[in-house]
Order: C-alpha cells, then structure tokens, then sequence
C-alpha cells in the first residue's frame, strides 16, 4: 500500500504543475457590519491579468459575507484560464463549501475538493488555494488519478 506523502510526492515528480503544499488555514474574525447582509445568489467573480486577459473566474450557488476580509461560499467553482488571448481552462476546483478571502487572493475549506485538469485530478479534504503562485494544499486523504502514461517514475 502507498502511503499519502509517497502519492504527494509521486504527484510533485509526476505532474509539476501541480503545487500541493501544505499551509495552516488562517482564522478570520466576523463583522457585524457586514456579516447580517443577505446572502448573494449564483455569483460570480471574473479576475483578469493586467494585459486584459480572462485569468480566474470565482463562482458558487451562494456567498455569505462573514466580514469585510473574508465570504462563505456554497458550491465553489475557481475555474483557471491560461491567461493568454485563447481562453483555454487550465485547471478547475470544486469544492461543496469555502471560505474566500479577496485581499489575500486565497479560499480554503474543511470540505471534499476536486481539482481537475487535463492530464490528473486530485481529491482530498482541508484544503486551501492561493492566487498568487497557483498554490493549492490539500491535507488530508489525498488521492492523485493521472491521465497520462506514466513511465520511469519509479527509477
């Protein structure tokens, strides 16, 4: 049997792109101010790179803000474009639950995650994503599916 840091590392030798780091969740503080306003309905946030390209697109089935630094989020979607004229996917996460912090640039959640690619998928629970140098961290019972043909990996 495989152990989760031999699949972890299996994963960082096999498939570069993916960053699976591990990260203590920050805890946030709640605001009155904000955390009695109705939730937001199928939102949705698209983020673009400073040459006008579609980068990142935030989305879920409700958001519930917590307070001005950080908004629940049901059924979270980051969807992630190449960031060049095509808009090709790069990567999608899903996730049924999630806390996102917009000046961090991070979401994380205590839930089931699935990030998907072209080439792999990988699940787990406890997670969190960065913006800032596409880091994703899952910690616990992860699981990495490759799509490719693996060979040599093991020499």
């Amino acid at each position: 049997m495989t152990s989760p840091a031999a699949l972890l590392g299996l994963a960082l030798l096999a498939a570069p792109g993916f960053a699976l780091l591990a990260a203590p969740p920050a805890p946030a503080a709640e605001d009155s101010s904000v955390a009695g306003l109705a939730p937001a309905k199928n939102w949705v946030l698209p983020l673009f790179t400073k040459e006008g390209y579609h980068s990142l697109t935030l989305s879920g089935d409700e958001v519930h803000p917590v307070s001005a630094e950080r908004i629940d989020v049901v059924n979270i979607l980051i969807t992630a474009f190449a960031g060049g004229a095509a808009p090709r996917v790069d990567y999608v996460l899903v996730s049924a639950a999630a806390s996102y912090f917009p000046k961090q640039g991070r979401a994380s959640g205590p839930t089931r995650v699935r990030l998907i690619r072209d080439d792999g998928e990988v699940t787990g629970e406890d997670w969190s994503y960065e913006q800032k140098g596409e880091k994703i961290s899952i910690r616990r019972d992860v699981r990495v599916v490759f799509k490719e043909k693996v060979t040599d990996i093991l020499r």
